[in-house]
C-alpha cells in the first residue's frame, strides 16, 4: 500500500512496485489508509509523513494496533528527531525525499524476503525445528509465538525490534556488528543507514526497561556492536 498525497510520486512508486510483481493500492488520505490497512492487510506500507486529515506518524501508530505490515516512512524532513519519532511509533525504515525509486524497491524486496512469522518463508511449521523459549534473567523470548515478557509482564515489540532481539538471543555469546545484524534481520541486500540499528536497539531497550549503561539484556560492546546480556 502506497500512502502519498503527491499524486505523481504515488503513481511513480506504484508503477515501480507493479513492475516487480506487487499488487498495489494507493491512497492520499491518512484516515483512508488506516481503514484500508485493516481491510486489506498489506505486507508493506510506503507511508508519507505529511498527509491530510491524519499525518503519517498517527497513521503508523494506529496501524500498529492491528497490523504487522512492514512500514517504510517517507519524509521531506531531515531532522533526526523526525526520524526517531517515526521509528518510535512502529516504522521499520525511513527514506528522505527526494529518493531513488530503485533504492525504495530494493528495500521493499529485502523486507519481503523476511518471514512474516517465526517460520521461514516457504516452510510449514511442522517442517522446521521449534524455537525454544530463551530466558535471560527476567526476560523470556518465545520465538515461535513471537512473545516477549519481562518478569511475566508482556512487552509489545514491533516486528523489527523482535527480529533484532531474537537474532541476538539465538547466539548469546556472539557480538554482532551493525552489518551482521542488518544481514541477519533486514537481509544481505538491504541498503541504507546502518545506524538504523542503533535507533531500533534504543527503542528495544526502552521497552524492556534495560539501561544502556547496564546492558542487562542487550549489551553494547564498544567499537564492535551488540550482544545479549545475562539478564542480571
Amino acid at each position: 500500500m502506497v500512502v502519498e498525497d503527491e499524486r505523481a510520486l504515488a503513481e511513480l512508486v506504484g508503477t515501480y512496485l507493479e513492475r516487480e510483481g506487487f499488487e498495489v493500492m494507493i491512497t492520499s488520505d491518512g484516515v483512508d489508509a488506516v481503514r484500508l490497512a485493516r481491510q486489506a492487510d498489506p505486507d508493506v506500507i510506503v507511508l508519507d509523513v505529511g498527509l491530510p486529515s491524519l499525518d503519517g506518524m498517527e497513521v503508523c501508530r494506529q496501524v500498529r494496533t492491528h497490523s504487522d505490515a512492514y512500514v517504510i516512512m517517507l519524509t521531506a524532513r531531515t531532522e533526526e528527531v523526525d526520524t526517531l519519532i517515526g521509528l518510535s511509533v512502529g516504522a521499520d525504515d525511513y527514506m528522505t525525499k527526494p529518493f531513488s525509486p530503485r533504492e525504495l524497491m530494493a528495500r521493499v524486496q529485502a523486507m519481503m524476503r523476511r518471514p512474516r512469522t517465526g517460520v521461514a518463508s516457504g516452510q510449514t511449521a511442522g517442517s522446521v525445528p521449534r524455537e525454544p523459549v530463551r530466558t535471560f534473567g527476567d526476560l523470556d523470548i518465545d520465538g515461535d509465538g513471537r512473545d516477549v515478557s519481562v518478569a511475566g509482564v508482556p512487552v509489545s515489540l514491533t516486528r523489527t525490534e523482535f527480529d533484532i532481539l531474537l537474532a541476538l538471543a539465538r547466539e548469546p555469546g556472539v557480538v554482532f556488528t551493525r552489518p551482521q545484524l542488518i544481514a541477519s534481520v533486514w537481509g544481505p541486500n538491504w541498503v541504507g543507514d546502518a545506524h538504523l540499528v542503533d535507533v531500533h536497539i534504543g527503542h528495544l531497550r526502552r521497552k524492556l526497561g534495560d539501561e544502556a549503561s547496564r546492558g542487562r539484556y542487550v549489551r553494547t560492546v564498544r567499537g564492535v556492536g551488540y550482544r545479549m546480556g545475562t539478564g542480571r
